[in-house]
């Protein structure tokens, strides 16, 4: 997933809009349990129905010092038959067994997420896949991931996530500094993330990613370079690249100002992106979004679910669903948890919505989620759901930065279009993205102005006219 502690770095660099939704869906920070909707005619159709399903683990040894994720920290000495690592799951999946289906459509992909989902012992995991199994089925090709700690397992647990179906793994490497790791608080050094890497490789697991973390304290131009170099060494499949950002409430929160000493600059956090987007770049991985670097063939398919706004499931302590039209986050707290989930065992609480969803959230979603991938805002979707007007308004506002070369306007066949050319090739511009470094730095800023466009459209259409979008998944 990802993390809105780790967010990508344009969070970091510019001013957030007043009204982002952020696309990591895996947990949410917010306490309201409902997004409020419009109302719609009744005979409205549903949007699709999910097919994929975030799990949330919470378990770690210790909390890391930028960490406001909501986990349960179990201590060093902790052994795979504590009972707080059964009781847990066994609350999770009374929570899915609950869970009413909206149309019995297999899962394509589930993610456990954290949380560090690796300390659960192979048996627990076993048990919630086989409840989602039994609740909602999962495809033999589905993509199963767990995001996994260097120190956390060894050969013969990852040969039984195997088994069990794990055929991706997110290995939360974060840097290859000892230092580095011991100023994050992490649990594990350089010598349990080499291990790590070379028991994934070893059990066969193609699909796997390094998570690396920019902007930590005290962090040199030459020690993120290093990072990227010995992940490229390394040969994954995917590299996920985030910014630290500093949370209130937490040890880095008490310590640190962003942007001062020791931390990087906003300057210097730049250059780190440039670095990424670079070395990874002459390594042949593909900058498909924001945060994320893939081989070709091995972006993640999960992830995809939310930048492409479809529904989803979510799970567990402090997760958020996205289910007829209502994204709905879950409690942080465990025993308000475990409450939750006898409550919805009892008929009290609805964690699906009826499909109605307000035009001006989805047009929002719809461009904030696709600006953040290569492939961009289908313009020719976007017009079909939401109308011409706000289409050559968008076209207008971005006129600027598509002659400063932020944004790049394409057309039919992925080819650019000149800013001179847009006053009378409009229907021609069938796609618009995000330049790569540059764009996507200033993408807050980008996005933002986006929002006041659809924010001051009086005739947004309600969902009638926005289903469309949904319905194809956003794709002509």
């Amino acid at each position: 997933m990802v993390k809105s502690t780790l967010t990508p770095m344009f969070w970091a660099l510019t001013p957030k809009p007043k009204s982002p939704k952020q696309p990591s869906p895996a947990f949410a920070n917010s306490t309201p349990l409902v997004r409020h909707k419009a109302s719609v005619n009744p005979t409205t159709p549903p949007p699709p129905p999910p097919s994929s399903a975030y799990i949330h683990l919470p378990f770690c040894r210790k909390r890391c010092h930028y960490c406001d994720f909501p986990i349960l920290a179990l201590g060093s000495a902790s052994t795979p038959d504590d009972p707080r690592l059964s009781n847990y799951v066994h609350h999770l999946c009374r929570e899915i067994t609950a869970t009413k289906p909206h149309a019995h459509t297999p899962l394509q992909t589930v993610y456990f997420g954290g949380g560090t989902p690796s300390l659960v012992p192979p048996t627990l995991v076993s048990s919630v896949l086989e409840t989602l199994r039994a609740k909602f089925g999962i495809r033999e090709d589905a993509e199963i991931s767990m995001e996994m700690d260097p120190g956390t397992f060894d050969a013969e647990k990852m040969r039984e996530m195997v088994v069990l179906g794990l055929n991706r793994v997110s290995l939360g490497v974060q840097a290859f500094q000892e230092e580095l790791l011991r100023a994050c608080g992490r649990a594990h050094g350089v010598k349990e993330v080499l291990e790590a890497i070379r028991v994934v490789k070893s059990c066969g697991v193609r699909n796997w990613s390094i998570d690396l973390i920019a902007s930590l304290p005290h962090q040199s131009s030459d020690m993120w370079e290093e990072s990227l170099r010995l992940t490229v060494d390394s040969q994954p499949t995917h590299v996920s690249v985030y910014d630290l950002q500093i949370e209130q409430g937490t040890k880095f929160g008490r310590l640190y100002s962003p942007g001062e000493f020791p931390l990087p600059s906003e300057t210097q956090s730049a250059e780190f992106y440039k670095m990424a987007s670079r070395i990874l770049g002459d390594a042949n991985y593909n900058h498909y979004e924001i945060s994320s670097y893939c081989k070709s063939g091995y972006e993640c398919k999960h992830n995809f679910t939310y930048w492409k706004n479809k529904p989803f499931y979510g799970f567990g302590l402090g997760s958020t669903s996205f289910v007829g039209g209502l994204r709905f986050s879950r409690p942080r707290k465990v025993n308000d948890y475990f409450n939750f989930v006898q409550n919805l065992e009892n008929g009290l609480v609805n964690s699906s919505g009826d499909g109605q969803i307000h035009g001006k959230d989805t047009a929002m979603d719809v461009v904030m989620l696709s600006l953040r991938t290569s492939q961009g805002l289908d313009l020719k979707c976007f017009q079909e759901s939401f109308g011409s007007p706000i289409v050559l308004s968008l076209l207008e506002v971005y006129k600027p930065y598509v002659e400063s070369g932020l944004v790049v306007c394409l057309d039919e066949h992925r080819k650019s279009i000149r800013v001179d050319d847009l006053n009378n090739t409009e229907r021609k511009v069938v796609y618009m993205r995000l330049s790569d470094p540059e764009g996507f730095l200033l993408s807050n800023e980008l996005i933002a102005l986006a929002f006041g466009v659809i924010d001051s459209w009086n005739d947004c259409p309600s969902y009638q006219e926005a289903e469309a979008t949904l319905k194809q998944e956003f794709i002509c």
